[in-house]
């Protein structure tokens, strides 16, 4: 339903056109929530819920349909709606910004996890059209584009967490996960820029290796896989560089990274049984 409605709806554009991409939009949308909410209030909260965020994913093309409507763009016009998923530009901000409120909104009086999905991926998308619109093109400044990432990213995973601390003080909502989402994408967000930086500096190499080993940690804490996947992908990636560029000819560095794996898991181990044991009692 999603695809067919954000996404294969806007395919058909030039038979449509905007005013009636808009009229079909809107009532997709007003159907999906209506008979969403009505499942909700009869009991059936994860058929309801699934309808409520597919009205909630129409929003891109809903603000999309106004704008071209109106020719309002907050960096010119961005060409197709097709663009809006492959192509990074700064006219799609006031889609996602859009889209996020919406979400918000809807897990206000609709309290889904899924619906955090269209929120966390408009983060995102967010993260790299907010660059295109501050520099005024996308393939400008790339730096800038990589930070830009790291901090959305890490504001996506703060509003992950506070989603969680949020709704899981609600007994009715305990096997909700509001979380996965915006971590999942503002860890791709935060990690993604994170990764491309490279400054040539071995003492800032070292400072992402740390980082890493800092969201294995946060894994632990909160019980999270994806900074856990993550993070095992940051430091090998540096241990890779070390491999390769610093130890190369070293005879030993092999031991020593067996030995740095070992201890990995034995810390992991030590710290489960320790540590949640602690936290249980």
């Amino acid at each position: 339903m999603i695809s067919a409605c954000a996404w294969f709806l806007g395919d058909k554009w030039d038979a449509l056109g905007p005013g009636g991409i808009l009229t079909t939009s809107l009532i997709y949308a007003l159907i999906a929530a209506s008979v969403g909410w009505w499942l909700r209030k009869s009991d059936y909260p994860v058929g309801g819920g699934l309808l409520v965020t597919v009205a909630v994913c129409l929003v891109p093309l809903i603000v999309y349909s106004i704008e071209d409507m109106f020719g309002i763009w907050p960096a010119g016009a961005p060409g197709s709606y097709e663009n809006y998923y492959p192509w990074i530009n700064g006219s799609w901000i006031v889609m996602e910004l859009a889209t996020i409120l919406m979400a918000a909104v809807a897990l206000r009086f609709v309290p889904f996890g899924f619906l955090t999905a269209p929120l966390a991926f408009s983060f995102w998308f967010l993260s790299m059209d907010i660059a295109a619109l501050i520099l005024g093109d996308a393939s400008l400044d790339l730096e800038a584009r990589k930070w830009i990432s790291v901090v959305v990213g890490l504001i996506t995973i703060l509003v992950g967490y506070g989603l969680d601390r949020h709704f899981s003080r609600s007994t009715e909502n305990r096997g909700e996960d509001f979380a996965f989402w915006c971590y999942l994408f503002g860890t791709l967000a935060f990690w993604g820029g994170l990764t491309a930086m490279d400054s040539g500096s071995e003492l800032s190499r070292a400072g992402y290796a740390f980082i890493n080993i800092c969201l294995i940690a946060i894994a632990i804490k909160l019980r999270r896989t994806v900074f856990l996947v993550f993070g095992a992908l940051g430091v090998h990636i540096y241990l890779g560089h070390l491999a390769y560029r610093v130890f190369e000819d070293s005879f030993f560095f092999p031991f020593v990274i067996a030995g740095l794996g070992l201890s990995l898991i034995l810390v992991t181990v030590f710290v489960q049984r320790h540590f949640f044991k602690r936290a249980e009692l």
